[in-house]
């Protein structure tokens, strides 16, 4: 009879080591997803200074919208959220949004050079231009798999006997509708 006990009391013990460990590798997975999302994010911003100096050289009195860009660049890169913030709505909605007004004023910029048949001619300004759309693309599908793991994570945190086990669920990654769509970058 205490065999039967002791095994019992194995394998729920085993079981309850499976279910934990199931978490922390979901949970994992949720931060790997968000380190993709900051870093299509990051390469965004790094490649703006150079569209930035490109379109100054021919548009010089475009100071206007050139400021406009620096200045949200500078913001959007000084909104930091890490995996361990992804439980705050606030903090990820702040994060969207300094994005989301990075992103429009990068397609103002772009609509600007437009105008401006010369620069938009130059090798330099369409590999830049390039780079952006596929930076873009490349964000898109970072905030999707973002929110798949999201997903397959909250379910598990949430289902008996996971939900005891105090795993706070995500939030998702999502934005003003308004500013769903990438600046457009084409010409």
């Amino acid at each position: 009879m205490w065999g039967i006990i002791a095994g019992v009391a194995i394998l729920l013990i085993a079981g309850y080591f499976n279910i934990y460990n199931t978490m922390v590798g979901l949970e994992e997975d949720v931060s790997s997803a968000w380190a993709q999302v900051e870093n299509q994010y990051q390469r965004r911003a790094d490649l703006i200074p150079n569209l930035v100096e490109t379109v100054q050289g021919a548009a010089e009195y475009e100071r206007e919208t050139l400021k406009e860009v620096i200045d949200a660049r500078a913001a959007a890169t000084s909104v930091q959220l890490n995996a361990n913030d992804l439980e705050d709505a606030e903090k990820l909605a702040e994060y969207a949004q300094a994005q989301a007004t990075l992103g429009a004023s990068l397609g103002r910029l772009l609509a600007v050079a437009e105008q401006y048949p010369t620069l938009t001619a130059t090798e330099n300004y369409r590999t830049l231009q390039d780079q952006l759309e596929g930076t873009e693309n490349r964000i898109s599908t970072e905030r999707r798999r973002f929110n798949e793991m999201v997903q397959m994570y909250n379910s598990r945190a949430r289902r008996f006997p996971n939900n005891l086990l105090g795993f706070d669920t995500k939030e998702y990654f999502s934005t003003d509708p308004a500013n769903a769509e990438p600046p457009k970058v084409t010409f």
